[in-house]
């Protein structure tokens, strides 16, 4: 039996279908409301619209929840691969050994990037942000590749020629803006471990596989592999629901992610770190700004929008940043500064108070210069992380027998109508 709000409007009273979520989350359905009433729902920012039913992640922010196809991130992190987790969002079920091993085949065959492509990359400007070169690559895709078709065969195509080549890319990118020659990916490293050969490996100084860098890398990108309807999947989806190719879609998630309130979260973190060395690093004084609320300075990588309670990525990442740091025993002052303000945070009653605990984004940062990505790269990361999802919710809203064209409403606050003045009686 379907529930019912009601909506009382000008003495007429309407109802509206109130749609419940295999999780128990609960929405009302407007479809109908304009057409009933003439109105339309306001809310800057969406935070209390969903744009569409979803099979692809649960979160629960008030709880600390995030599964992908219903298996905890945490479970996934610990147990699977990042090709296990991309399988598992794209199809929707684990897979089992034959069908992983398809998957890693047609990776592997799909991991070079056509020869033409090195040209658009020396020809990028030395100071171009490689964010901004990964979003024009991967849309230049379609031009070199033949286009999808709606075959389940060709769009496994595609998506592995995604997942492998943007790993490619982004190696490549790095090597380009180095100077540096551009390293191939070998056919007998795994996805992890093949990113970190393309990036580090060279003629004179020979990169040696680490399986705990492998390892912390891997679970890395398992924790950004999906997050529902954030800024850049809704992007995905906008873009996409227009029918464009999957790469102009991808693209436009790549510069959705670009900005520092979403991906570039895990830079700004560092960039932080850098900004206390540099003032002498005296940690006291940053928390007392960040506690006064007349003081606009923030801690990066504390709290959440959607989290209220905790991220449960944190603590999986936090594992992973502990033992890392501890094997490496690298010698930073910024990660010696990151670890004394975590410290401090999780023992002061403001911060837990507000429930602002470090992120995702706090460990993530130091775990990727940890292993030695540049910070320019941290958002590169993160797109790589993401792909995935993408593609998945891509492909939902494709197969989604619903299916709209995205058009948003607004409510006008403009001028009313205005006679024009020809250009000689302007004064």
């Amino acid at each position: 039996m379907t529930d019912y709000a009601k909506l009382v409007y000008n003495g007429k009273s309407y109802d509206l279908p109130v749609i419940t979520g295999s999780e128990g989350e609960r929405g009302i359905d407007i479809t109908q409301l304009r057409n009933q009433t003439g109105l339309i729902t306001l809310d800057p920012g969406f935070a209390n619209t969903g744009s569409c039913q979803s099979a692809i992640t649960f979160m629960d922010g008030e709880e600390g929840v995030l599964r992908y196809r219903g298996i905890p991130v945490e479970d996934l992190a610990e147990h699977s691969t990042f090709r296990e987790v991309a399988y598992l969002l794209i199809h929707g079920n684990l897979p089992t050994r034959k069908e992983l091993t398809r998957f890693s085949v047609l990776l592997n065959d799909n991991s070079l990037i056509h020869e033409d492509m090195r040209t658009f990359f020396q020809n990028f400007p030395r100071t171009s942000h490689p964010m901004g070169i990964l979003s024009s690559m991967v849309n230049a895709l379609r031009s070199f590749y033949p286009e999808l078709k709606d075959t389940e065969e060709d769009i496994d195509l595609v998506v592995a020629r995604l997942v492998s080549k943007v790993r490619t890319l982004a190696a490549m990118s790095y090597k380009i803006s180095r100077g540096h020659k551009v390293v191939y990916p070998r056919h007998d490293l795994s996805y992890c471990a093949n990113f970190l050969y393309m990036m580090f490996n060279s003629p004179v100084s020979p990169y040696e596989i680490d399986a705990d860098i492998v390892k912390a890398l891997n679970v890395f990108l398992v924790l950004h592999a999906d997050h529902e309807q954030n800024c850049s999947t809704s992007a995905v989806r906008l873009v996409g629901s227009g029918r464009v190719n999957l790469y102009a879609a991808i693209s436009a998630g790549i510069a959705a992610l670009w900005g520092p309130l979403h991906g570039g979260a895990n830079q700004a973190v560092i960039e932080m770190l850098e900004e206390i060395h540099a003032r002498g690093g005296n940690l006291r004084n940053v928390v007392e700004r960040a506690k006064d609320k007349k003081n606009s300075y923030r801690l990066m990588g504390f709290g959440h929008r959607v989290y209220k309670t905790h991220d449960p990525r944190a603590k999986v990442i936090k594992k992973t940043c502990d033992t890392l740091l501890e094997k490496l025993n690298i010698k930073d002052p910024l990660l010696d500064i990151a670890k004394e303000l975590e410290e401090i945070a999780l023992k002061d009653d403001y911060f837990i108070s507000h429930n602002l605990y470090p992120n995702v984004d706090f460990y993530s940062g130091i775990v990727l210069r940890a292993i030695g990505i540049p910070t320019n790269m941290f958002t590169v990361m993160f797109a790589i992380g993401r792909l995935p999802g993408w593609i998945s919710q891509w492909k939902e809203s494709l197969d989604d027998p619903s299916w709209k064209l995205c058009r948003p409403r607004q409510i006008y606050t403009g001028p009313t109508r205005k006679e024009f003045v020809p250009i000689n009686e302007r004064g």
